[in-house]
């Protein structure tokens, strides 16, 4: 399967919502839409499932537009508001959008109390009528509901919104095992976390354009700053210490007893740095390592936090 956006522009009224985004998706595994609310990720998914149509630009799937009948069979979609019916149970909801998708009622049965145990959708839960669900409950379901027909490509836009922890950690572990059956899954998200544990690759999104595209570690390494060792001596960081450390960092801060490393690669300058001050007698009580993070990246490339203000 292979994604492909190329120039895509959207605008609503007068505002521009996607300015001329470009993707393209040809390996199975986990691809990340990650950017603040608001950075248009929701109008890119909607127009990549052909619910929305571009301004201009073209999304295709296999080379065909995604409002194909062929292309549309293949794709499951959970959108940030998942469309259920508030007088319907959860399992007559989920029934509904199973024969929709030409679901065996009993196969879609079956799947829908599996996943529904391991996300925290019990069968009591799911014979209840959804309007009286929370959010949480209702981002669930509609999770499962695109999972139902087995899709080749899975949509997904901020799935773990308004989830608990442990069901938010449940799904995670459910999208590892999809990647590993071949599964070809588009996250859109705001949560670091959720990109750094699950995203193969990742593409930025800012004010609607993409800003740089990678493996997390690829966008880390090329746009974050320096890895910064922190490292407390017992007596303090004086003159000595620091001709010591001066080797293993590109530069160095003191802030009382602890000196502030930033080096490229920790893994290899933290067993130098500890080997140097014991081998001058210096003892240390104190070394963390703070890696850059996605969060960091964006800042320096948008001037902006992806996660509040």
């Amino acid at each position: 399967m292979i994604v492909e956006a190329r120039d895509v522009w959207k605008r609503y009224g007068g505002r521009v919502v996607l300015r001329g985004v470009s993707l393209r998706i040809e390996e199975p595994g986990i691809y990340g839409l990650l950017g603040p609310n608001g950075a248009g990720k929701t109008t890119f998914m909607n127009i990549l499932v052909g619910v929305a149509s571009p301004d201009s630009g073209e999304v295709l799937v296999n080379g065909r537009p995604p409002k194909d009948p062929s292309v549309r069979a293949r794709i499951g979609f959970s959108p940030q508001d998942p469309g259920l019916i508030d007088q319907l149970t959860g399992f007559e909801n989920a029934l509904f959008y199973a024969e929709l998708y030409g679901v065996d009622p009993g196969t879609a049965r079956e799947r829908l109390i599996g996943i529904g145990e391991r996300l925290g959708l019990p069968r009591s839960v799911l014979a209840r009528r959804v309007g009286g669900y929370s959010g949480g409950m209702k981002k669930k379901l509609g999770v499962i509901i695109s999972l139902l027909h087995d899709p080749e490509i899975l949509v997904l836009d901020e799935p773990t919104s308004g989830m608990d922890p442990g069901a938010r950690r449940e799904l995670w572990s459910l999208l590892e095992e999809l990647r590993g059956r071949g599964k070809m899954i588009i996250l859109a998200t705001h949560y670091m976390d959720e990109a750094e544990r699950l995203c193969d690759r990742v593409a930025l999104i800012n004010d609607g354009a993409i800003v740089a595209e990678g493996s997390p570690g690829e966008l880390k390494r090329k746009h974050g700053p320096r890895a910064v060792v922190e490292v407390a001596i017992r007596g303090g960081v004086d003159e000595a210490v620091e001709s010591i450390l001066r080797g293993e960092a590109e530069r160095i801060e003191v802030l009382g007893d602890k000196a502030l490393l930033h080096v490229e690669d920790p893994d290899r300058a933290v067993p130098r740095i500890i080997d140097r001050l014991y081998g001058a007698g210096r003892s240390v009580t104190l070394l963390h390592v703070r890696y850059p993070s996605l969060d960091d990246v964006f800042l320096r490339l948008t001037g902006r936090r992806i996660e509040g203000p």
